[in-house]
């Protein structure tokens, strides 16, 4: 029996090649727990699918999508990993991730809205997403705004705040025809409208991205032709990683990185890179819910009440600067810089973290429950930080933790990382000290701990080797935005507002990484300065910069995750000797090191693209 969507032409306007048989939660990343794909024609005996289950719904099946028999970009197939989840957009047509076409042209709100019926998409880790790619495309939808023009404003924030204004008015006022069907809006709509409908006990979910109005969302680095830095799955026009400009092209390279993030994320990219870091966590909740097997964490991790919170962050990132003398500029021709490779992902996917209820101790208790076969137990302690200068330490290294003072004794709290990592010898990046020289007052310490982010990490990690091996430059970028934008995004409780959403709540578990990541370059530190006698001048987060001669190679031979690798490499020329030679101040040598690396300058901080999704 023919199927109807076989018969005609979807908006009878357009009709594709004969179909090839044999072409193989209110919240954007809880989508697979809430949504399921619409029955075609729901009865009394239809029962609704289990929440976690959506792909089982004993609905009808969806329709198979009517496609051409040869894809429109052949030059650059790709796998058909997303073609059941989403659908590209142009001003010319309608295609799958893969390439085949669709349908015609989509030029009003109620072609739209077959559309989405049509293609019965169903949500991967995601909703499911339709992309407008392309101005023209908008236009058509009648989606145009004019924000004005970049000359007219003082503060580019403005500009973008006033774009996402606009859109959002042009949008409700648009959007009528489809509620009037029977969608309805989650949150304001923006950059991407988030639909849902529902049909007695069944509901699905939409999420439509505007391709070209995607910079209203972000706010760091405004600027060329109307878009900002990173912007997630799109790339960055600064990297020149972006879209190309042309709709094919740029539809085709979509696809591309829809079905490589289906294939190796398991998870269609969210609306920013932190939901898609986000979106990969929970899908293996819901595994590991299902199975019965893995550590499952359903719970916020809030900060404790602390009695005597340091200012700011709980475990800082390191920044030092030192100026130069004559040892440290003695044989050196280059200016080097190491970091250590995906930092903050290798400590995500090796440490334990705390969940549950944690136990308040004081005094005894507080001191004795440090004490541990594998270090301290996961927990925030109350310690006291001795005087730097009263420890055998080196001289051109940062004190080993932020909040120590070289003249004064600190009273402060770390983590459990931290604890371990003072406790190390001097030659390790440690202090050498006994529990009894912290003189722990006071604790918070987690029933349970374990390693949560393991298989995350393990994926992510997959996933970059595979974007690494083969020059995939949008990708591997698009990851480390993910990861990092994740990680970061642990500290904001107001990201995770929604009940089923507040497990991604967790600063300690950030504190935590942050604090491996910065021991582990002080031992590193240490060990360069044994085998080389060599120092850093500066350090920023997980980047040290070195003064080396010719031939000298100070990074890891280890390829792996965390392990140190050469960032940037630049000759010492005759002025950049002098700059640093006469520098008088910490502040004149930053500004030395910032002009010979500003054309990448931040490119691979572990924190750099997080103001690029919001304040933290």
């Amino acid at each position: 029996m023919s199927r109807p969507w076989e018969q005609i032409a979807l908006f009878d306007l357009h009709q594709p090649s004969a179909p090839d048989p044999a072409t193989d939660d209110t919240d954007e990343i809880d989508a697979e727990e809430t949504a399921v794909a619409e029955p075609s024609t729901p009865t009394a005996a239809t029962e609704p699918a289990e929440p976690a289950e959506p792909a089982e719904s004993p609905a009808a099946p969806a329709p198979e999508l009517t496609t051409s028999s040869r894809p429109v970009w052949e030059s650059l197939p790709v796998g058909a990993e997303a073609d059941e989840h989403a659908v590209i957009v142009t001003v010319d047509g309608t295609y799958t991730p893969s390439g085949r076409e669709l349908t015609g042209p989509v030029d009003s709100v109620e072609k739209l809205d077959k559309l989405i019926r049509w293609a019965a998409l169903t949500p991967l880790g995601a909703p499911p997403q339709v992309w407008i790619v392309g101005q023209g495309a908008c236009e058509s939808l009648g989606w145009v705004i004019d924000p004005g023009s970049e000359d007219d404003f003082d503060d580019m924030e403005a500009l973008r705040t006033r774009a996402a204004a606009d859109l959002t008015a042009v949008l409700q006022a648009t959007l009528t025809p489809m509620l009037s069907a029977g969608w309805e809006l989650r949150g304001d709509p923006g950059h991407v409208v988030h639909l849902s409908r529902s049909i007695g006990k069944f509901t699905s979910m939409v999420d439509v991205v505007l391709e070209p109005y995607v910079w209203t969302y972000w706010n760091k680095d405004f600027g060329w032709n109307n878009r900002v830095g990173e912007m997630g799955i799109l790339g960055s026009p600064t990297a020149g990683t972006y879209l190309p400009d042309d709709d094919l092209p740029a539809a085709r390279e979509l696809g591309r990185r829809l079905a490589w993030s289906a294939k190796h994320l398991g998870v269609l990219p969210g609306p920013t890179p932190a939901r898609t870091g986000a979106a990969i966590v929970d899908k293996i909740k819901r595994e590991r819910t299902r199975s019965g097997k893995g550590l499952v964490v359903a719970t916020a991790g809030p900060v404790p009440p602390l009695d005597g919170a340091p200012r700011g962050d709980l475990e800082p990132a390191v920044g030092w600067t030192q100026v130069p003398d004559e040892q440290d500029l003695e044989g050196t021709s280059r200016l080097v810089s190491i970091d250590q490779r995906a930092a903050y992902l290798a400590s995500a996917g090796m440490l334990e973290f705390g969940y549950g209820q944690p136990a308040h101790l004081t005094g005894g208790a507080a001191a004795g429950a440090a004490v541990g076969d594998k270090g301290a137990p996961f927990g925030l302690w109350r310690i006291t930080l001795p005087a730097g200068q009263t420890l055998s330490l080196p001289e051109k290294l940062p004190l080993p933790h932020p909040h120590m003072l070289a003249d004064q004794p600190v009273q402060t709290w770390v983590t459990s990382v931290s604890l371990d990592g003072l406790c190390a010898p001097v030659t390790d990046g440690g202090i050498g000290a006994d529990l009894d020289d912290l003189d722990i007052t006071e604790a918070w310490v987690y029933p349970q701990q374990g390693r949560v982010l393991d298989k995350w990490a393990k994926i992510l990690r997959e996933a970059r080797k595979a974007a690494v091996d083969t020059e995939d430059a949008a990708t591997k970028r698009f990851l480390g935005s993910c990861y990092k934008g994740y990680i970061g995004r642990m500290v904001n409780p107001d990201m995770w507002t929604a009940t089923r959403m507040a497990h991604h709540h967790q600063p300690l578990w950030r504190a935590a990484i942050i604090a491996h990541c910065r021991w582990r370059g002080r031992r590193v530190a240490m060990r360069i300065g044994r085998e080389h006698n060599r120092w850093p001048i500066r350090t920023v987060t997980d980047s040290w910069v070195y003064l080396l001669a010719d031939g000298e190679d100070i990074a890891d031979p280890s390829a792996a995750l965390g392990k140190m690798s050469v960032e940037k490499d630049t000759p010492l020329t005759g002025p950049l000797r002098s700059a640093l030679a006469s520098a008088q101040d910490v502040h004149e040598v930053n500004l030395v090191i910032r002009a010979v690396f500003a054309d990448d300058e931040n490119t691979d901080d572990e924190f750099a693209f997080e103001d690029g999704e919001g304040a933290l």
